[in-house]
């Protein structure tokens, strides 16, 4: 019995390990998006957080998004997010909810030339 508890704990912590800290595959990186028209630039990071550049069309924070999911529009996205952390609960969630995700960008750590 009690190893039955000790799976489904361990089942569920594995669960919850995989959603915060493994990448989402298929999304690129890139630091500045070009093609401004068809994409909707998604920022992620925290209202508090100083934005020199403010290149995103919509800046909902992680923490508001879902609140906020019906006022993004069903388009491709391009997530601005703080950290990874963020970026991959915010992508699943996105993806969760059928909004197509094509690239992101960390705002403190720039992209790297191999795939993710």
């Amino acid at each position: 019995m009690s190893s039955y508890v000790i799976f489904i704990v361990g089942f569920l912590f594995c669960i919850m390990i995989y959603k915060r800290y493994f990448p989402v595959l298929g999304i690129i990186c890139k630091t500045n998006h070009q093609d401004n028209t068809s994409v909707m630039i998604v920022d992620l990071r925290d209202y508090n957080i100083d934005t020199k550049d403010d290149q995103s069309d919509m800046r909902i924070p992680y923490a508001y998004l879902k609140r906020f999911i019906q006022e993004i529009p069903k388009q491709q996205l391009h997530v601005i997010a703080n950290d990874r952390l963020e970026l991959h609960l915010g992508v699943r969630y996105l993806k969760s909810k059928g909004y197509q995700v094509g690239s992101y960008q960390i705002s403190n750590c720039p992209c790297r030339r191999n795939k993710e």
